[in-house]
């Protein structure tokens, strides 16, 4: 038995049978500034209630209407060999290692676009602890003990909506962003593959896929954590969204957008690397022969990211504090940071923000925060593999069963 792959031309090319599926691993607003809670808590709630059911109707719709749009660059066809001509077997239930060789780029841009925006929308109260306890200076009310601690604190003095604030900023960033990743890493992981390493894994192609891919993920993304990040730190100054936009953009200019870019960077390209080698080296271990198999992906992928994560979390501090810019949005308690603030002076560059975790918090500085992001990014990355795998599996196998009966019906 041998997979055979039919070309547009109408050749007949055989492929290997090797997994070739596999990518990568990264929100609402309400309350005014020093307003009533129960106001900006019921706002956030109407405001999750909608985008909520916005995303479910587009989701329905467009696996509905879009998947049986969507074509491969090949199509694929399983065919058996004997001594004469090939004949075409009957494939109803068709093997997950031969279905990615189908699946086209815009599939992979819709199932990395939902895996993008759910991960982070799940995530996303847990994300709002991380940024608040990779705070430098945090005020006495904005100290936490622990994670859970943190979100106990933040529903009950806060209300119960607070954690999501921020949310659609989020949300309208990590579509886009995520759907560029995946198509980019998918893309450029098949075509170094066959260069490295031609018809079996390499652990280089989708390491180097994965870091390239995100330079597009984080430019997409980078708007969208600055105004997130502000919208999450305690007693935020900004009304919603649009407002945090129009403040940056007419104090710090739209630099401020992509102050924290090349940081991001800095960290997102270790951070895949050793997400990628780590996930390629447990799926070898748990789910050697690369069938479909939910649960070797979701195991994989959570303690890739957790690994991922600890490394990286010194680099993700000075993220932060690029992106908040603590001492211009009076986060720094009374009589802490007055020099920065008296002279309105910006947090620019890695080496700068290095320095000011430093010296603000030491060593200990680098590693604020790390229980949140561990817990943040293990189910995080969890969901992202999990749900990116499942809509390209379903997307795909829709459009292989659809060709079969059309194949049928002609003979």
């Amino acid at each position: 038995m041998s997979l055979w792959v039919k070309s547009h031309r109408n050749a007949l090319c055989p492929i290997p049978m090797e997994a070739d599926g596999f990518p990568r691993r990264h929100r609402m607003t309400a309350e005014t500034a020093g307003g009533n809670a129960g106001v900006a808590g019921a706002s956030a709630g109407a405001e999750v209630r909608w985008f909520s059911g916005r995303i479910w109707g587009v989701s329905e719709s467009l696996v509905g209407n879009l998947s049986p749009r969507i074509g491969g660059e090949t199509e694929i066809q399983t065919v058996q060999f004997s001594d004469g001509p090939p004949e075409i077997a009957d494939a109803s239930e068709p093997e997950y290692e031969g279905l990615p060789q189908g699946a086209s780029t815009s599939t992979h841009m819709f199932a990395g676009a939902v895996a993008g925006i759910m991960e982070h929308c799940l995530m996303f109260p847990i994300d709002c602890v991380k940024t608040r306890m990779q705070s430098l200076q945090p005020e006495p009310a904005a100290r936490y003990r622990n994670v859970m601690d943190a979100l106990r604190r933040i529903i009950t003095t806060e209300g119960v909506w607070r954690p999501m604030r921020g949310l659609n900023a989020t949300a309208v960033g990590a579509g886009p962003a995520h759907a560029l990743y995946f198509a980019c890493y998918e893309k450029l992981k098949k075509s170094l593959g066959d260069i490295i390493h031609p018809g079996a894994n390499s652990h280089l192609a989708n390491g180097t896929a994965g870091c390239v891919a995100t330079l597009l993920h984080d430019a997409a993304m980078n708007p969208s954590e600055v105004v997130k990040q502000r919208l999450q730190m305690y007693n935020s100054p900004y009304r919603g969204v649009m407002d945090c936009v129009r403040a940056v953009w007419q104090s710090e200019g739209p630099g401020a957008f992509y102050r924290s870019y090349t940081t991001q960077l800095t960290m997102n390209v270790p951070f895949q690397a050793l997400h990628f080698m780590t996930y390629e080296y447990l799926q070898e271990l748990l789910n050697p022969h690369r069938q479909y198999n939910p649960s070797s992906h979701m195991v994989s992928g959570g303690l890739a990211g957790a690994i991922a994560a600890a490394a990286t979390t010194p680099l993700d501090v000075c993220k932060t504090l690029l992106n908040t810019q603590e001492s211009l949005v009076g986060v720094p308690a009374a009589g802490q940071g007055g020099g920065q603030a008296q002279g309105h002076r910006h947090i620019t560059g890695l080496a700068h923000a290095f320095r000011t975790v430093y010296r603000l918090g030491g060593l200990p500085g680098f590693f604020k925060g790390v229980q949140a992001r561990v817990i943040y990014q293990m189910p995080s990355t969890a969901i992202s593999w999990s749900v990116y795998e499942f809509f390209k599996y379903g997307i795909t196998k829709h459009q292989h069963e659809k060709r079969v009966a059309q194949q049928r019906e002609e003979n």
